[in-house]
């Protein structure tokens, strides 16, 4: 049996990578969407549940087809475990974005925790004129200069969970949270 190649090896490393960032959006994402009471945030949960469903299998099929030696089977076994409980992690996400699609009402601690919070959750796209292209998340200051967080990027059809370092582009969506106030700012830095 063949042994895998460097890059088999480096797709492995890509897709499970992307596959714990995804699912750790996905946590992101579900307990904003449950605090900020964001049927939209809870949609791209679950939109993303889904997309993490392809992966998860994409990747069992690269570790499976890899080619590893008999007693590599250990290594790969934990890899493939490691899949399935950022699966479950992704599921888990889908599940609290649940109870806000289905309106169900939070518990009376959470929903005064709710209505104490000044915070919102918007959706910021970024015209092709903003200041912000080519920036990455650090050079655009966007916290400091909006009180807004960017939780995520969507870019064409994927959700991005951003880095400081990762760059925005015209077209992106912005998904972020913050103060009410900042709202606007950001809106405008997006869309001058």
């Amino acid at each position: 049996m063949p042994q895998p190649n460097q890059k088999q090896f480096e797709e492995i490393v890509e897709r499970f990578v992307e596959l714990k960032d995804t699912s750790e959006l996905m946590i992101d994402l579900a307990y904003s969407s449950l605090l900020l009471k964001s049927r939209e945030l809870a949609e791209e949960v679950q939109r993303l549940e889904e997309l993490v469903d392809k992966l998860h299998t994409e990747f069992e099929l690269i570790v499976l087809s890899s080619g590893f030696k008999k007693e590599d089977a250990k290594g790969f076994l934990g890899l493939i475990r490691l899949g399935v409980a950022t699966e479950k992690i992704a599921d888990g996400a889908a599940e609290i974005a649940e109870v806000v699609l289905r309106g169900i009402e939070p518990h009376p601690v959470l929903k005064l925790a709710i209505e104490e919070a000044e915070e919102t959750v918007t959706y910021a796209d970024v015209s092709e004129n903003s200041s912000l292209i080519n920036k990455s998340l650090r050079e655009a200051r966007i916290p400091e200069e909006t009180g807004m967080w960017v939780l995520a990027i969507r870019r064409r059809d994927k959700c991005i969970r951003p880095k400081p370092d990762s760059k925005i582009e015209a077209d992106d969506v912005l998904i972020a949270s913050g103060y009410a106030g900042g709202e606007q700012d950001l809106k405008k830095l997006a869309a001058p």
